[in-house]
């Protein structure tokens, strides 16, 4: 095994990985901290990896200084037997010289398939050194595992599927400060084609049918590895129809009790407290993501109805029936999307009158965000519907600003609250997911 070791990690030294579109993920690794970068499947988190060691290359790091292995290879699959400490003395039986002389940066992929991996990067992080950077399957490696079995030594990094600006970025497009008319046109196009492809990597230019068949691949492999493998669910098809309920209803209210008697009217013999394990699990994983009321109260947040949103709108179109979920909830769950990017407290609102507003975001500087969502504008019952919506919500926040995210349209509304300002949905992403 040793002499494997040493194999493999000269192999990967004199190996150029594929290193895709650049993210625009702001990483910063802090000394004596590993980095860990979790997020969906087939998000690029593999491939963000190779991106950050062409990073060090490029920066004028010896590739002799970098030490990567990825634990799914097939050949590694006795190491947990043999221990993991057979790593540094394979790799520092290659390079004695650089042993507490020179930093080592180290990049393990798929690392929580091997048993005990926590201790080993402690013990790397105290002994050696050396930065350290890893990511791992959701299904077996949780943020909140990690920040306890790594004792404070890890800061996690959350990776999503492509944001606008990053498939943007893929498509060669650069948007300028001021667009010019034919940028416009460019940049509204690329949002069309982002409509139907959503950001997963491996999807963006393939035809549709063979797109949709990936995402369904996706889906089925996220709801039985992330969920069903690793809680060891007695009910599969339980979570499953529960997943598929969920992403037919994108953007509408749920509760607890109504998903527990569907599952019910299905035959499915499960109980209040299994169901909201899942929904726990849909949300560990990345798949499915719950909104709640936005109220000083916890309890009263909690027993209210919540919202449902996928990890992408396309994966939406290509898992759901086509029968309930609309060109408003896709543009929904769009905007959705590119405000978990910048936080995960995210709410909806109600007013004291019964209005409701889509989202109250609670951005990193503490801003709070009001975010209507409108395919158009154009009835008038609708515009007044949504603009005195957001006009109560602003008047019982005291926040002056607001937005309407449009399909197309744009233009600034004056209200006795404040401004109100419509943007298309193209901008919105530009602004705000960059």
């Amino acid at each position: 095994m040793l002499d494997l070791l040493k194999t493999l990690i000269l192999d990967s030294q004199e190996t150029v990985l594929p290193t895709g579109t650049p993210r625009r993920l702001d990483f910063a690794p802090l000394p004596g901290k590993a980095s860990v970068c979790i997020g969906v499947r087939r998000a690029g988190k593999s491939t963000f990896l190779a991106q950050r060691m062409h990073h060090l290359r490029m920066e004028g790091v010896p590739r002799e200084n970098i030490l990567y292995l990825n634990f799914f290879d097939d050949r590694l699959h006795a190491l947990p037997h043999l221990g993991l400490s057979l790593i540094l003395e394979a790799y520092f039986t290659l390079y004695p010289e650089k042993k507490n002389r020179e930093t080592v940066h180290v990049f393990f992929d798929e690392i929580q398939v091997v048993p005990g991996w926590e201790p080993f990067v402690d013990r790397l992080l105290r002994t050696e050194r050396c930065t350290v950077t890893l990511t791992g399957s959701s299904a077996r490696m949780l943020s909140r595992e990690i920040a306890t079995q790594m004792r404070g030594r890890a800061l996690t990094w959350e990776m999503f599927p492509f944001s606008f600006r990053e498939y943007l970025d893929h498509a060669g497009i650069v948007p300028a400060g001021s667009l010019s008319t034919k940028q416009r046109l460019t940049i509204r196009k690329a949002f069309d084609a982002f409509w139907e492809s959503g950001g997963f990597p491996e999807v963006l230019d393939l035809p549709r049918g063979l797109r949709t068949r990936i995402h369904q691949e996706y889906f089925n492999t996220m709801v039985f590895r992330d969920l069903v493998e690793r809680h060891d669910v007695a009910h599969p098809r339980a979570v499953s129809d529960l997943a598929h309920w969920l992403v037919d209803h994108t953007g509408s209210l749920y509760s607890v009790n109504n998903l527990t008697g569907y599952l019910k009217s299905l035959g499915h013999r499960i109980q209040k407290q299994s169901v909201s394990d899942y929904l726990t699990w849909f949300e560990d994983a990345y798949i499915l993501f719950t909104v709640r009321l936005f109220d000083a109260s916890l309890a009263r947040a909690q027993t209210n109805p919540k919202k449902i949103y996928g990890i992408d709108h396309a994966l939406v179109t290509s898992v759901g029936s086509g029968i309930l979920v609309n060109a408003g909830h896709l543009l929904e769950n769009l905007v959705f999307t590119a405000l978990r990017r910048l936080t995960p407290d995210i709410f909806y609102f109600k007013s004291r009158t019964g209005r409701e507003v889509d989202f109250i975001a609670l951005l990193p500087d503490r801003t709070r965000l009001l975010v209507q969502v409108c395919e158009t504008l154009a009835s008038p019952q609708t515009r007044l519907r949504e603009v005195s919506a957001l006009e109560a919500a602003m008047t019982e926040l005291g926040v002056t600003t607001a937005l309407i995210v449009t399909r197309d349209e744009q233009e600034t509304l004056e209200v006795a609250a404040g401004t109100i300002t419509v943007v298309p949905a193209w901008r919105f992403l530009l602004d705000r997911a960059g």
